[in-house]
């Protein structure tokens, strides 16, 4: 029997909702990959009482507790987040801590995983499917969206992405993209998203994103993320100060 069990998990680019609007009878929908780093890294080990320590401990302590009430599992446990993917950078910080203590407690206990049940029971998922995905498997994703059954949204595409290419982060430290409250804030306070650019969106993701990784054509690959960046950018332009959330990296 493992007393210790140790998960790194990959951070997450989104590259785009699909669909905003939502009026098909699924919202948002989504494009994005996993990356090799940052990464997430817990460590979960049997223990004679519960100590969570390390970064986002608050968050994760709150997963574990819920997860084993959840699972009917009363032993203790010592919970240590070793590293942690910067949070509200857009690199999906929140569900794969979720998901990784979700997987380490299942793991320790010999219990069988169950990634999409454990996202939706720790509120993950709300809106892009890309962070539950990228945990299962790499790649560069489409999700379907989000339909009234309460279930992650569907995969229905993963295509390699191509190993010469690679993705370079620019991050700005002095502030945070909306998240929480505030993000959803934003969503209600804007107007709504035009068909015409959820059609224009999916044409891009079809039509550009999808054959240029099979060719691994990179400049009509990054012609086709831009596209989807602006037209998404220039709709929370009002909520967010511009099409950019950071005006020195947009510089």
């Amino acid at each position: 029997m493992s007393n210790s069990v140790t998960l790194q998990v990959p951070a997450r680019l989104h590259l785009g909702f699909l669909d905003l609007n939502g009026d098909t009878g699924r919202r948002f929908g989504s494009v994005g990959l996993p990356l090799s780093e940052p990464e997430t890294i817990v460590t979960l080990s049997r223990s004679s009482e519960t100590i969570v320590e390390g970064a986002e401990s608050r968050r994760a302590g709150e997963h574990l507790s819920t997860l084993c009430s959840h699972l009917g599992i009363r032993g203790q446990h010592r919970l240590v987040v070793e590293q942690s993917i910067p949070s509200h950078a857009g690199l999906g910080s929140g569900t794969q801590i979720a998901l990784a203590v979700a997987a380490a407690l299942r793991t320790l206990h010999k219990l069988p995983l169950d990634i999409g049940s454990d996202a939706t029971l720790l509120d993950r998922g709300g809106r892009s499917g890309i962070g539950i995905a990228s945990f299962e498997s790499g790649g560069v994703i489409v999700d379907a969206g989000k339909d009234d059954s309460g279930r992650p949204p569907p995969v229905v595409a993963r295509l390699p992405f191509p190993e010469e290419w690679r993705v370079i982060l620019i991050l700005d430290h002095s502030g945070h993209g909306l998240h929480g409250d505030a993000e959803i804030a934003a969503f209600r306070s804007l107007p709504p998203f035009p068909a015409s650019g959820s059609g224009e969106i999916c044409r891009r993701v079809l039509m550009g994103i999808m054959p240029a990784l099979v060719e691994h054509d990179l400049p009509a690959f990054g012609a086709a993320v831009t596209a989807i960046q602006m037209l998404i950018g220039t709709h929370f332009a009002p909520a967010q100060g511009g099409v950019f959330t950071s005006r020195r990296v947009e510089n």
